[in-house]
């Protein structure tokens, strides 16, 4: 559902992605790795149309992001908080969903799928990070995308909220979607993974199934600091 191919971005003169390619599939999760600085949010940008490539193509469902008729029936995304402090929970949904031809119905359900049913009338301003994480991951559900494309959905999250977040990403994959998760936090990301793609200097290192990935290294977390040379 989503390929990256020969992907190339320059900044300053220099490449924060070269010659990039993976691909996410349909029922799948996609750990996304890298130090800080490897080139995985700009990638997400090129990905979702933020950001513009120097040279390689990103897709989904085999054509750019700027070329879906209706974006965010097709991908979900969680790139930053969006939401303005001042708009309830429920008004921001309900204002994302009028502007993009989603019904209103949804916003009471994501609401309930984040846990945030009796906060919808709470302005974003007085949420806490980890509940505006969760109204993130609900604006992203709002469209019933085919895709999730999630940066860093980690932050903010107690460890109830992590359980909560790999539970909405592993029922979304068995359902048939597809999931592209980059995160700093390794040992989180293998436990809901079901494929790996790292990162490093703008360059992949490596990508295929966890098992192949982790080899004989144990773990995940020791397979990606021997592939990025013990880097943070």
């Amino acid at each position: 559902m989503i390929e990256v191919e020969g992907l190339c971005k320059r900044r300053g003169g220099r490449f924060v992605v070269r010659e990039l390619g993976f691909r996410v599939g349909a029922g799948r999760v996609t750990a996304f790795l890298g130090p800080n600085g490897a080139g995985k949010s700009t990638t997400l940008r090129v990905l979702l149309g933020l950001d513009r490539a120097d040279s390689g193509r990103a897709l989904v469902r085999g054509v750019p992001y700027a070329r879906l008729r209706w974006p965010l029936r097709v991908v979900g995304a969680v790139l930053e908080d969006g939401a303005h402090p001042a708009r309830s929970g429920r008004g921001h949904l309900g204002w994302v969903a009028r502007s993009n031809g989603i019904a209103l119905s949804r916003v009471s359900e994501v609401l309930g799928v984040a846990g945030l049913s009796d906060f919808g009338g709470v302005r974003v301003g007085a949420y806490s990070l980890g509940m505006r994480r969760r109204l993130a991951v609900a604006c992203a559900l709002l469209g019933e995308p085919e895709v999730l494309v999630l940066d860093e959905p980690l932050n903010g999250l107690d460890p109830e909220g992590i359980r909560w977040l790999r539970r909405v990403v592993r029922e979304f994959a068995d359902s048939g979607g597809a999931v592209l998760l980059s995160s700093h936090l390794v040992a989180e990301a293998e436990a809901v993974a079901d494929d790996v793609v790292v990162v490093d200097r703008g360059r992949l290192v490596a990508s295929g199934t966890v098992a192949e990935v982790v080899g004989a290294r144990g773990s995940l977390e020791e397979a990606f600091f021997a592939l990025t040379g013990g880097a943070a």
